[in-house]
């Protein structure tokens, strides 16, 4: 990537060879130029919300910048882009979307994410750390920036207007009133679960932060997929993969209080959310919650049990990079006779995958959407 501040190589988090998805793109290119351009005073704290891979943090690496980011694997991108910079440790910070913010902001510069509640949240939580000299341009693709997204800023900071459009991308420019009425922010919402779900879960509640999918109520597959769960008994180790707000994970507790339940995400919103669904639960279980890139750091062969809605988008891309590798990592860390659980859309074809990688799939349920798959590890 070629910006004012010079020439960097970056990279995805893991590098897959097999995905070939670049670590910035033109709305990157654009903030940073605009900055350029503008002369703008960096001396201050610069506070960059959303980065994705680091792009834009590595870049400013030499104004010591704060990241705050949801992405578990984004922020391991950014470690690995900024010494691949040659960047020294700790020169920037970085934090999550769970952490204190900075009590002042001289310059924000927002990435604008693929959900505007986790953008709202984000935002009513920084407005208090920014000033009328404050700086805040925001940067997308133009099919990511909508007329909501720019109200949101305005409705949360203040006077907002937007660039002309380069390259497909689009720069969000606001001015902060720092004695805007702000609204007090809805988040972290939690709801009780309909009657229909059935068995213990009917009336439960479930608790998620911004950001996560499906944040208002129960999606449609996670519904299916808590329709046709495995009968666990024995006190099993299972682990909830992707937990998103931790309902799948919670159920299997409810259903066997004798279980481990490991809950991982790459989101720091979702485990939060995972960890706050059990305990609002009040499952008297052993759970273990963990941010991290799937299952890595899990032993081999010491789970009985994976569940696992994989999610097949790359913030805009369509990839099928990060399916593979939960099944991948889901069957090292079975135990033999270990059984992986799936929930997919139809379309997406996980049984080919899975038997490719475990010789054998089973169709659990299915209906004209969804499929629910069963993979045994036989050694």
């Amino acid at each position: 990537m070629t910006t004012p501040w010079g020439e960097f190589e970056l990279a995805r988090f893991p590098e897959e060879p097999r995905d070939r998805l670049r670590a910035w793109d033109a709305s990157d290119s654009y903030l940073l130029r605009h900055l350029a351009e503008q002369g703008t005073d960096l001396s201050g704290t610069v506070v960059v919300l959303g980065d994705r891979w680091g792009a834009l943090v590595t870049a400013l690496a030499a104004h010591s910048p704060v990241q705050i980011t949801d992405s578990w694997l984004g922020q391991e991108a950014t470690r690995a882009n900024l010494a691949r910079a040659g960047v020294p440790a700790g020169s920037v910070g970085l934090l999550t979307t769970q952490d204190p913010v900075p009590d002042r902001i001289d310059v924000l510069l927002v990435r604008v994410p693929k959900s505007l509640a986790l953008l709202e949240d984000q935002l009513l939580r920084l407005a208090p750390a920014l000033h009328a000299g404050t700086v805040v341009a925001g940067t997308g693709m133009v099919k990511e920036i909508h007329t909501s997204t720019l109200r949101l800023f305005e409705r949360i900071l203040g006077p907002t207007r937007t660039s002309l459009a380069e390259q497909k991308a689009r720069l969000i420019l606001c001015t902060p009133a720092p004695a805007l009425k702000r609204p007090a922010s809805p988040w972290p919402y939690a709801y009780d679960l309909p009657d229909d779900v059935g068995g213990t879960l009917a009336g439960r509640p479930v608790v998620n932060h911004a950001g996560v999918f499906c944040a208002d109520r129960l999606d449609v597959g996670t519904r299916f997929f808590l329709r046709h769960l495995p009968d666990m008994r024995g006190g099993p180790r299972v682990v909830d993969l992707g937990c998103g707000n931790g309902i799948v994970g919670t159920a299997v507790a409810l259903a066997d209080p004798r279980a481990e339940v490991l809950f991982t995400d790459e989101s720091f919103q979702a485990v939060a959310s995972a960890e706050a669904t059990y305990k609002a639960n009040g499952v008297p279980g052993h759970a273990e919650f963990r941010v991290g890139d799937g299952l890595a750091g899990v032993p081999d062969g010491s789970v009985d049990v994976v569940l696992n809605n994989p999610p097949f988008h790359s913030h805009q891309a369509t990839t099928d990079a990060t399916a593979w590798r939960m099944f991948t990592g889901a069957r090292r860390a079975l135990r033999t006779g270990g059984e992986l659980w799936v929930v997919g859309n139809r379309h997406l074809s996980y049984h080919v995958k899975l038997k490719r990688l475990f010789g054998n799939c089973e169709t659990v349920a299915g209906d004209r959407k969804f499929v629910v798959l069963k993979a045994v590890r036989q050694g």
